[in-house]
């Protein structure tokens, strides 16, 4: 009998929701204020991309090795020290904000793109580790049931985090924002410390450095139903996604503020909690591939009505119901991932995702301040959301093998 709460009544599991809920309020309230800080001082969709910019390349640059080290090292230190970097990052956002005058007049905005830019390298740590530890807290037959309970945590955080971010930034001022998400990433890294360190899976052999990457890269693309999925999440991720253009919706075409920008970042996220919830309890491990391909073109749709939408209560109608389809998206890719990677690879696999999707959100907002500078702001996520629906019907009509994708055959093997 299917239990919706069997991974949360493993103790360990509780603390790396804990960290992992913490970790992303504080990221996502800081994701918030910086792009609506930068919009202010540039006034500029090309700066609100560069961010976007900054945070990707480092992230791209030093992933795939991050995931190597996270196969040979102590998963559990990895997770920890790079959180304490993101403490760091946290810390100096609010001494830059608190003396703005000072450092805005000798740097302008320059301080925020070099802790935009550590704190991608942190961030390109964490994720890799955080995959291959998860796999070591929760037995094989619960990874989906745990896989919806961390997407959930996430989301959550994703809601709470905008929406704190914005109610804070407009009530209480950016400085006691950026303090206030620097004490969550501080929670998150005092979670972690209460999880015990796992021993690693042993390795059929040593590998250099290139060969462990190699084989990494190879896995991922011989595995016809994970590079399937991949790449339809790419084209979602990169050409659809209309976030890092939200402050410019918010102030040019439904006028309703910071408050009202914190609102449209926690739309998609509240949407996604709701859908988590349904699929804790209606995992999809039956027509997987057939669902997932209906959720990324739905969530293309959405971001083609939002461009043309002018109602503030449309319009975050239309995030919501993109992040319910981003959440089955999301529950069955990092299914599909735990189920098929060998333990001793999932920290390589888990750097080759993120290439392909965690860097993918920081190009994606690049893509899109860009493209709004040249086709401007309507027409450039009408594009995008074109993109993701043309990137959708390509994969349907050539990946037999993920129009065919059971979970439930793959989870419990006969």
């Amino acid at each position: 009998m299917h239990d919706p709460l069997a991974s949360l009544k493993i103790n360990h599991f509780r603390y790396f929701l804990l960290a992992r809920l913490c970790l992303t309020f504080a990221t996502q309230m800081q994701v918030l204020v910086i792009g609506w800080q930068v919009y202010e001082y540039t006034q500029s969709p090309f700066w609100l991309g560069m961010i976007g910019l900054t945070g990707a390349l480092p992230f791209i640059g030093v992933v795939l090795f991050a995931g190597h080290v996270a196969d040979i090292m102590d998963r559990k230190k990895i997770i920890l020290y790079s959180t304490l970097l993101l403490c760091v990052c946290g810390l100096l956002l609010w001494v830059f904000t608190l003396h703005n005058q000072f450092f805005l007049h000798r740097y302008g905005i320059a301080p925020v793109f070099v802790l935009v830019f550590l704190s991608a390298v942190s961030k390109a740590f964490v994720s890799p580790s955080l995959f291959a530890l998860l796999s070591q807290i929760i037995p094989r037959a619960q990874y989906h049931n745990a896989t919806a309970w961390n997407s959930t945590a996430w989301q959550i955080g994703a809601i709470g985090g905008p929406a704190a971010g914005g109610l804070l930034y407009g009530f209480a001022g950016i400085t006691i924002t950026y303090f206030i998400a620097f004490l969550l990433s501080v929670l998150a890294a005092a979670a972690i410390y209460f999880i015990p360190a796992y021993p690693l899976p042993p390795k059929q052999k040593k590998e250099s450095l290139a060969a462990s990457l190699k084989l990494g890269i190879d896995f991922v693309f011989s595995t016809k139903e994970i590079i399937a999925a991949l790449s339809l999440d790419l084209f979602a991720v990169f050409f659809g996604g209309a976030v890092a253009l939200l402050p410019m919706f918010a102030d040019q075409v439904l006028k309703i503020g910071p408050l009202g920008y914190g609102l449209l970042r926690a739309a998609p996220s509240a949407g996604a909690v709701i859908m988590a919830a349904v699929l804790v309890y209606h995992p999809p491990l039956k027509n997987t591939g057939v669902k997932l391909l209906c959720a990324v073109f739905g969530f293309g749709v959405c971001m083609v009505l939002f461009a043309i939408s002018k109602s503030p209560a449309l319009s975050f109608a239309l995030l919501a119901l993109s992040g319910a389809f981003d959440s089955v998206s999301v529950v069955i890719r990092a299914t599909i991932l735990q189920v098929m990677t060998p333990d001793e690879m999932r920290g390589r696999v888990m750097a080759v995702n993120q290439i392909f999707l965690g860097s993918s959100n920081e190009l994606g907002e690049f893509e899109s301040g860009l493209a709004a500078k040249l086709l401007h702001l309507v027409p450039s996520v009408i594009f995008g959301g074109g993109m993701t629906l043309l990137g959708t019907a390509f994969t349907a009509v050539f990946s037999k093998k993920l129009r065919q994708l059971q979970l439930k055959e793959k989870i419990n093997p006969q």
